[in-house]
């Protein structure tokens, strides 16, 4: 695969399973999910309890934290305060911040779509251990989604329903935010409770950021103001139903 200044931590392979470092993926898009529908609930302190201290503060001036390359297929880049993914057309593109390991936590990031249109797609990866990790996924047609990938494996775990919280095409710009405690993990959009999934598969790992083309069209989003909260123990709230 041609290259251009490629960094020594980062890997570019043509797959949707990634390599045993978990680094840098590239593979072709997959085939569109079954739809449901949902209302988006407005969040309540109970939706997103035991919320402490700050354990990371992440303000993307330091070049060395994340996972960066540049080919001819894409890059990941640290520039002024911002971790830009750019993708040509068919091309998944992922970063992680190996440095941290989260299990209980809450983290807010903030992405920003410039182009982006359709089922192309964007999102945050947590609990990332080698081959195995869950990725929430926003889509530029207002849908969002979960996948497990598990050695390799993806399954949706949460099917595509609409949110009015993502944005519709570029520009457009969201904070994503995710509670995580135990097996419990629940999305949040602009500060808006969106779903809970529970899944025990991974229990920690690390923290990540992709972006995906759909189509026929390259597809860039930056990432900013990564925020991380600890989460002590809870008692457990019952989550509304959709």
């Amino acid at each position: 695969m041609p290259a251009n200044g490629t960094l020594p931590t980062a890997t570019l392979i043509p797959t949707d399973t990634p390599p045993p470092t978990q680094t840098i993926v590239w593979f072709p898009p997959s085939a569109t999910p079954t739809l449901l529908t949902i209302a988006t609930h407005t969040t309540t302190p109970e939706m997103n309890p035991g919320i402490g201290s700050v354990t990371l503060s992440d303000d993307f001036s330091d070049k060395s934290a994340w996972d960066t390359a540049v080919s001819d297929q894409g890059s990941a880049a640290i520039s002024r305060n911002r971790l830009t993914l750019a993708v040509q057309p068919g091309i998944y593109l992922a970063s992680l911040r190996r440095d941290i390991t989260l299990g209980n936590f809450y983290a807010e990031i903030t992405a920003r779509t410039s182009l982006c249109r359709a089922e192309d797609n964007y999102g945050i990866i947590v609990r990332s251990v080698a081959s195995s990790f869950y990725r929430f996924v926003l889509s530029c047609n207002g849908f969002i989604h979960v996948e497990r990938i598990k050695n390799g494996t993806k399954l949706i775990i949460y099917e595509a329903v609409p949110s009015g919280d993502a944005p519709l095409g570029a520009p457009g710009e969201v904070q994503i935010g995710l509670w995580a405690v135990g097996s419990e993990m629940r999305l949040f959009l602009n500060g808006r409770f969106q779903f809970s999934i529970v899944d025990k598969s991974f229990p920690s790992g690390a923290f990540g950021v992709f972006s995906r083309s759909m189509g026929d069209t390259p597809v860039t989003v930056t990432f900013s103001d990564l925020t991380v909260y600890d989460v002590g123990y809870v008692f457990p709230t019952r989550t509304p139903a959709p």
